[in-house]
């Protein structure tokens, strides 16, 4: 399989032949930031454009199908319109939280984003305590929405991100554990190494049922963690207008919109990293003609794909169940995921000494 770090090594000796190592180190900073900025943009278009046209067929129309071939740019029209979009100040609010949240929702998202393995070679950091890092960096979204609630001085606002707030805390817990299954089956909480130990077969069938169990139960966190129907109750429309982010317009506004799709798109990316086997192609032990053949599909397509199939389980949710009340949101978790998530963590254990 062909590996971007033969790309990303070429680039590595070509600046270091042409300016000192300091500036070479800064030039593939800058680098590795814009090109995780553009991709970062492009797959919150592509999100937004294929959840229309997802949700266009699950209710039975069309869709997008004005701006461009298919209504393809649709989303690019739309990001647009919001750049151009006046920002309008709000009477009475703390002008500088109230603009350093949308900031704190954005870089939380970025900062999980850049951490990702996407391919073979295509990784731009690789901490030892990947997980780690991922489920720590993720949570500051939770600070922006707080910060954005209670900043605009509106009681929809506050309500919104109270729910919110409660909501991310209480699910994080059973996403977290269910991580923690698949570092017990690993051993190592890097990246790197967990998709390297999927190369023969995927956690998802190496782990028998705490696997299964696991990968279910923090696909249900996640989901909801992205508040997104049916755990939609921070920006219930019929109570709250829009949440934690009512007063907000234009290019803030649109912070928090990206923010909710990027997130949408990690937790599904976790989620193929670590159940899924990450970039490593579908191996079956004995088939070695069909593990070859595998072999010669790309590891960045492999990753896409799969992230692309969670991401359409999460849409299929999303449009086929009604909104949760909210004590029927937290009873769920404090009473029957998280109790299912720390047994299958002891399940899991017992099942890596056996």
């Amino acid at each position: 399989m062909w590996s971007f770090s033969q790309l990303t090594d070429w680039i590595d000796r070509s600046l270091h032949s042409v300016m000192g190592d300091g500036w070479a180190l800064t030039v593939e900073f800058i680098l590795i930031g814009v090109a995780i900025l553009v991709a970062y943009a492009v797959l919150a278009l592509f999100l937004i454009y294929a959840e229309r046209k997802i949700c266009a067929f699950f209710q039975c129309r069309i869709g997008p199908n004005r701006v461009g071939k298919w209504g393809i740019f649709q989303s690019v029209a739309d990001m647009i319109k919001i750049l151009l979009k006046e920002l309008i100040r709000i009477d009475n609010s703390d002008k500088f939280l109230f603009r350093a949240a949308a900031f704190f929702v954005i870089i939380g998202s970025i900062c999980t984003f850049g951490a990702i393995p996407f391919a073979k070679g295509l990784h731009a950091i690789d901490f030892n305590v990947g997980v780690f890092y991922l489920t720590a960096v993720s949570s500051l979204g939770v600070v922006g929405i707080l910060l954005a609630g209670w900043s605009s001085n509106s009681k929809y606002t506050m309500i919104g991100a109270m729910r919110s707030g409660a909501q991310l805390i209480s699910y994080e817990i059973s996403a977290g554990l269910s991580l923690m299954t698949i570092v017990i089956l690993s051993g190592t909480m890097q990246l790197s190494e967990i998709v390297e130990q999927q190369g023969q077969a995927w956690f998802i069938f190496k782990g028998g049922l705490p696997a299964v169990i696991a990968f279910i139960t923090y696909l249900i966190a996640g989901h909801a963690e992205t508040n997104r129907g049916p755990f939609d109750q921070p920006e219930a429309e019929s109570e709250l207008t829009a949440g934690y982010h009512t007063e907000y317009s234009g290019i803030q506004f649109g912070f928090f919109y990206l923010a909710e799709y990027l997130n949408a798109f990690i937790i599904a990316a976790i989620a193929t990293t670590m159940f899924l086997g990450g970039w490593q192609p579908l191996h079956i032990p004995g088939w070695e003609g069909f593990n070859r053949i595998m072999d010669y599909i790309p590891s960045v397509i492999w990753f896409f794909g799969k992230t692309c199939f969670c991401i359409f389980l999460a849409f299929w949710v999303r449009w086929s169940f009604p909104r949760l009340r909210i004590d029927q949101l937290l009873s769920f978790e404090w009473k029957i995921l998280m109790p299912i998530c720390l047994i299958n963590l002891i399940l899991m254990s017992v099942y890596v000494i056996l």
